[in-house]
């Protein structure tokens, strides 16, 4: 087996539904009551601002109701005490990796604290709703939207993440779909490299055949188990 430094883990939403985040596709192909393509596009934005800026208005608020559960901590001390290269690469757009104390992360589907301009192209930290033509208080244009990652549109980050997965010894998919991709191929990515792989889900990824490892069940009791494993095989 090869010797492990550098770790990448990516978390999806199976990671923050254990905190009452609701997933991405519930029942019947809605969001939160929504059609995703009616929240989560371009031409859904132009189309009708009012309902997706009111939309992620109320997934902003819904933060303030939940909290960081055993998963979110138990990465955050696997950050704080692993002495090797660590990056959570998270598809999650809330705060709570940040909240239970995670700082090597990076947000690859933008992040429902923060306001993106779509004439300067600055993002600020935002708090509160967001109403359509809110003013940028960089570049004074009212042309503020959700800081999402919208269908369509290029994730965050892909470049700095890729370089973690051609360096990654060992690649960790957590609560994740395997179907929304870039993301799911980061398993191709880091295996072509050479990394070891392990899924940790409550049902198997679309993708798990790609894996070297998986370990079903919730994200609650997997994680917490597998940090304390590695930490202490740890020097």
């Amino acid at each position: 087996m090869r010797e492990i430094h550098n770790i990448v883990i990516l978390t999806g939403a199976g990671l923050s539904a254990e905190s009452g985040i609701a997933t991405f596709r519930g029942p019947g192909g809605l969001w939160e009551g929504h059609r995703v393509e009616d929240v989560c596009t371009p031409e859904a934005l132009a189309q009708d601002p009012e309902l997706v800026h009111r939309f992620y208005d109320a997934r902003r608020a819904k933060l303030a109701e939940v909290t960081p559960n055993p998963a979110h901590v138990a990465l955050a001390r696997l950050d704080a005490e692993w002495a090797g290269g660590l990056l959570i690469v998270t598809q999650n757009v809330d705060d709570l990796h940040e909240r239970a104390g995670a700082n090597r992360l990076l947000h690859m589907h933008g992040e429902l604290k923060s306001a993106l301009c779509a004439a300067c192209g600055d993002s600020v930290e935002w708090e509160g709703s967001l109403p359509p033509e809110s003013e940028c208080p960089d570049c004074g244009t009212p042309a503020l939207r959700p800081d999402i990652v919208f269908f369509g549109e290029m994730p965050y980050h892909m470049e700095a993440i890729e370089r973690a997965l051609a360096d990654a010894d060992l690649f960790v998919s957590i609560g994740t779909s395997g179907a929304v991709y870039p993301a799911a191929g980061f398993v191709q990515t880091a295996r072509y490299h050479g990394a070891e792989t392990l899924e940790l889900n409550l049902d198997p990824s679309a993708d798990s055949s790609w894996f070297g490892e998986t370990r079903l069940g919730p994200a609650g009791t997997l994680v917490p188990e597998w940090v304390e494993q590695l930490l202490a095989g740890q020097g």
